[in-house]
């Protein structure tokens, strides 16, 4: 039986344990084992991408020593986080050998949720069942960033149940972006708004994310303009049996 370490993330640990929850029981359906170092904290991605590279640096550090203490795959609810492992820390440590070998041992090992789910395990169907249609957002560091969009979409098709309709403009931002949506308020509101429209011309009550930054935007903004849809991570939608 494998056993898989969970990178649970900042946001889903302050604001979305039960999105963590989901994806524990997914695996242990599945007959793998989950296990979660208490050291980890933030990836450093926000420091980064605000270009603060020498604050990053020590996190990203902290990040690699934890998990080089346990041993099996490195599992990541979120599309954004595991690009900083993937991706982040080699360009982080890219004049910085030691620290570069340690980091692209750790980004051989990391896997995005449904990545890990279709690509390793080799599973598409979870027993999962949803009955009503849904829609979905592929979440921008997900599909260019890591370059997963076959995953979910998999994933997706085999709930049974499910009427899984195309959201138009779907590999458009949903405004969040990180700090960008900080730096960028007008903007990241406006893309926002365009998803919303997106959303409501699906005329579907849900909308399925991989990254729990794109739900929490989303959410907000449905909550703001008073709209009925919901917005839920795949974890949760898999985790419906």
């Amino acid at each position: 039986m494998p056993t898989v370490q969970l990178f649970v993330t900042c946001l889903i640990d302050s604001f979305y344990p039960h999105v963590g929850e989901a994806v524990v029981d997914v695996f242990r359906r599945l007959g793998v084992d989950v296990d979660f170092p208490r050291d980890q904290t933030c990836c450093g991605q926000p420091n980064f991408n605000a270009g603060l590279r020498e604050e990053a640096k020590p996190i990203a550090q902290h990040t690699i020593r934890t998990f080089e203490a346990v041993d099996g795959d490195v599992v990541i609810p979120s599309g954004s986080c595991a690009h900083m492992l993937r991706h982040n820390y080699a360009e982080l440590f890219a004049d910085d050998p030691h620290w570069l070998e340690r980091a692209q041992a750790l980004a051989a090992r990391t896997y995005e949720f449904t990545e890990y789910l279709v690509d390793k395990l080799g599973v598409t169907d979870v027993g999962a069942r949803w009955d009503g249609p849904l829609t979905y957002h592929a979440t921008c560091h997900l599909h260019r960033g890591v370059g997963v969009d076959r995953q979910p979409r998999t994933l997706l098709a085999h709930v049974r149940g499910a009427e899984v309709r195309p959201l138009p403009e779907e590999y458009d931002c949903c405004g969040f972006g990180g700090i960008f949506s900080v730096e960028h308020p007008e903007l990241s509101a406006e893309f926002l708004k365009r998803k919303i429209r997106n959303l409501e011309s699906t005329q579907s009550p849900t909308l399925v994310v991989a990254d729990t930054g794109c739900l929490m935007h989303i959410a907000g903004g449905l909550h703001r303009q008073q709209k009925t849809q919901r917005v839920m991570h795949i974890a949760e939608l898999l985790n419906n049996i």
